[in-house]
């Protein structure tokens, strides 16, 4: 064992203090410059992300509110709906319409208004659309896209066929857009097909759907029934009515007519007239002022379980051949009238005739009154020939005859 002496230890003491005293010293500067050195570059950081991007920080949004793809993409078929909407929806016009009368003071106000749709089918300003959409209106105001509105007159309507063609004269400088006629005939159940109108003033409001159903008789009034109506789920609404339905082509094959609803909204059962019928009418309403439809040269009146009892008439139904026109061809088919005048009715009784032959059917229509009647000679021109069957003493009878024109 080294012994050491009282001084030596002394200053052993000493200078390990001394030492130690450097250790600590040199360790503290050296921790205050890695601080110094961390909060410089901190300090740093936080300034380049306060200069260089607070805008990004302030303006970045949560990742669920982000557009995921920017870029417009549709599908084919919108692609196609896009399109004929685009092509047409200028060529449908809002029609509104009042009705006026007079009050008890002999002063003309307004008794009823109502609005429809119709189709430009010609750039003079002729416009196809429904005969209910402007019934017994005084005045007809047309709408168009760019929001002018012109006065518009009928050119001619047929209830037979609830088909109206009105007329208004536009600006000469502008370019009216048309809506062109397809074809009814090969059209096929399941086929997709586009309504452009103004339900509840909304104006040219597009729906899509398909073809329901073809060929189906509608009865519109007590008088009109129309036949090969288009069935369709596409929405149509009141303010509908007039307006086209189109195929995946943009051509009209019909005209919104109908919609079967008991809340008078649409429940996906829509009716059209077809475009075959629509293109014939509009011809002769553009030539004539009206239909030149053929007919029989008779008139008639409409059975019922109280004649028939009357008469002793074994069936109820059809039409009683009231007088045949002497000299016309249905008198050279031999159609019979009545012989034997009765007075019917209550309160305002009429002349009739009975014993005469009864029309049951027309070229395989069945008819049960009127409305059958003009229904299947609705397509018919003078000159054309149908088979007539007609309850006769007790028998069926056929019989052919050429419609003449209607007077």
């Amino acid at each position: 064992m080294k012994l050491y002496t009282r001084n030596q230890i002394a200053l052993y003491s000493a200078l390990t203090g001394i030492v130690a005293g450097a250790a600590v010293a040199a360790g503290f500067f050296l921790f205050s410059g890695r601080e110094s050195n961390h909060k410089n570059s901190a300090q740093v950081v936080s300034e380049e992300i306060s200069t260089d991007h607070a805008d990004d920080m302030i303006l970045e949004e949560p990742s669920v509110l982000k557009v995921a793809n920017d870029i417009n993409e549709y599908t084919q078929d919108e692609l196609q709906n896009i399109s004929v909407y685009e092509r047409c929806n200028e060529a449908v016009v809002n029609i509104t319409t009042q009705t006026m009368g007079y009050n008890w003071f002999l002063e003309p106000v307004i008794t009823g208004s109502g609005s429809g749709s119709g189709s430009i089918i010609d750039k003079r300003g002729y416009v196809v659309t429904n005969v209910h959409v402007i019934e017994d209106a005084t005045t007809i105001n047309i709408s168009l896209a760019d929001g002018s509105n012109y006065e518009g007159r009928v050119i001619g309507k047929d209830v037979e066929s609830d088909i109206a063609v009105l007329k208004f004269d536009p600006d000469p400088k502008t370019d009216l857009k048309i809506i062109q006629f397809g074809a009814s005939d090969t059209l096929k159940v399941g086929q997709k097909v586009i309504a452009i109108g103004n339900p509840f003033a909304l104006e040219r409001t597009m729906t899509t759907g398909i073809i329901s159903g073809l060929g189906r008789p509608i009865q519109e009034s007590s008088n009109v029934i129309i036949r090969n109506m288009i069935q369709t789920d596409a929405a149509i609404n009141p303010g509908n009515s007039g307006g086209p339905l189109l195929d995946s082509k943009g051509r009209m094959i019909g005209i919104n007519t109908i919609i079967y609803s008991k809340s008078g909204s649409s429940s996906g059962v829509g009716f059209a007239i077809p475009v075959s019928t629509a293109r014939r009418v509009v011809r002769d309403l553009l030539a004539y002022g009206k239909v030149n439809r053929g007919t029989i040269q008779a008139s008639f009146v409409q059975n019922t379980h109280r004649i028939a009892a009357y008469a002793g008439y074994k069936i109820s139904s059809g039409l009683l051949v009231n007088k045949v026109r002497p000299g016309s061809k249905a008198a050279k088919a031999g159609l019979k009238g009545g012989t034997k005048a009765v007075q019917y009715g209550t309160f305002n009784p009429q002349t009739i005739y009975l014993g005469g032959d009864i029309i049951i059917e027309v070229d395989g229509i069945k008819i049960d009154g009127l409305a059958d009647y003009y229904s299947a000679l609705e397509d018919k021109k003078p000159g054309d020939k149908v088979n007539i069957t007609v309850h006769r003493d007790g028998h069926n009878i056929g019989l052919t005859m050429e419609l003449e024109l209607e007077n």
